[in-house]
């Protein structure tokens, strides 16, 4: 019988010896029982095998975003300096304070320069009156034409001495170059200033400038791109509390060099900054909009990875699966962007990657339109 099988004569006399044929009982009904579900497990797991789904992949145009960490600085952002050395008198302006081109913004008390300037003109003077005389006894024929023309001379000269000297008094007076908002005072009323000493900047943010790295081979795609593409370029930018900046910006320069450490050269995009909002100094995200035309795009759970190579399996017209290694040009939610290793023809395994491999034959299969899987993606590659 299969309970003698399965128990020796000689345990299940041990067992039924001493009055414990209802353990033995126990026992073997467990035993069974616990056969009986690994058998039941069998063949639920041999029911889990789904049918393998094939697809072909899709060609479409596809907007990509790149975003890349900026830093903002004013188009015009510059140290207000002392000219010459004196004391500030009042200063009329004010942290912050948006002033005009031509506005002042210090004074250093001019008296040595103001006093110079009252000689130079005092001297001027006298040499106008010198020459007026000279020119007199000319006419009456005391003095040469040579008399003459030494007078003149002088009289240029302190002319000139005199422009200089109301020069150096202007540089006492610092006026704003440009429009622009005043930032930090560094100096307050009554100091004593230098020379050259700085004294607050002055920032025009009428135009922002945002700088930001980008990688070699990205920056070859970029110039092997169309002039009419490139003015198109399409540029947002995310700010530090993740709001978009309304205004779309351009590229406005490339610099020079690559940074041979990082690999990476400066790019520059130019914002209008209508409202004020970007200050100098800002940080936020660069994203570079623009469209690949005629793209190959597969869903990213097709594809699986060995040694850092994706593959997929390609299903021929005899059913029989193929291993092949693709190229993955863009990652996106949910897909991938291939430049090599695929057709628009092709027919790869989107659903089962698991239950076939290279050289296997799908007999139960089923095709499913790209445009029906791109339209419910919602996992990544396995």
């Amino acid at each position: 019988m299969a309970g003698e099988r399965i128990f020796p004569r000689r345990f299940r006399r041990i067992l039924l010896g001493g009055g414990a044929s209802s353990l033995f009982a126990t026992v073997a009904a467990v035993f069974f029982l616990s056969l009986a579900g690994c058998q039941k497990h069998e063949e639920q797991t041999e029911e889990v095998a789904h049918k393998v789904v094939v697809t072909s992949p899709k060609v479409m145009d596809v907007p990509l975003t790149e975003p890349y960490v900026c830093q903002i600085h004013s188009q015009r952002h510059i140290k207000v300096c002392a000219l010459e050395t004196g004391y500030l008198e009042a200063i009329s302006i004010k942290e912050g304070q948006h002033v005009k081109q031509g506005d002042v913004l210090f004074k250093v008390m001019p008296v040595v320069y103001k006093a110079k300037l009252d000689a130079e003109l005092a001297e001027a003077q006298l040499a106008q009156l010198e020459l007026n005389n000279t020119n007199r006894l000319f006419k009456d024929k005391v003095v040469s034409q040579n008399e003459v023309q030494l007078f003149e001379a002088k009289v240029a000269r302190a002319k000139a001495k005199v422009k200089l000297a109301e020069a150096e008094l202007n540089f006492a007076t610092v006026r704003a170059p440009f429009d622009g908002i005043i930032d930090r005072l560094h100096q307050q009323q009554g100091s004593l200033v230098k020379e050259g000493e700085v004294l607050t900047t002055l920032s025009d943010n009428s135009l922002m400038w945002v700088y930001f790295n980008v990688p070699e081979a990205r920056y070859l795609d970029y110039m092997v791109r169309s002039p009419e593409d490139k003015a198109s370029q399409q540029i947002e930018l995310v700010l530090a509390n993740g709001s978009r900046f309304p205004e779309k910006g351009k590229i406005g320069a490339i610099e020079a060099r690559f940074n041979n450490e990082t690999g990476n050269i400066p790019f520059r995009a130019d914002f209008r900054n209508r409202d004020g909002l970007l200050r100098h100094g800002m940080t936020g995200t660069v994203l570079l909009n623009k469209s690949l035309h005629n793209a190959i795009v597969i869903p990213q759970r097709a594809t699986f990875e060995i040694l850092d190579k994706r593959y997929v399996y390609v299903v021929d017209k005899d059913k029989l699966v193929h291993l092949r290694q693709i190229s993955v040009q863009n990652e996106l939610n949910d897909i991938f962007v291939i430049n090599k290793g695929l057709e628009a023809t092709d027919k790869l395994v989107y659903e089962g990657v698991r239950q076939v491999h290279d050289g296997s034959k799908v007999e139960d299969s089923e095709f499913s339109p790209p445009d029906e899987i791109l339209a419910h993606l919602k996992f990544h590659a396995e």
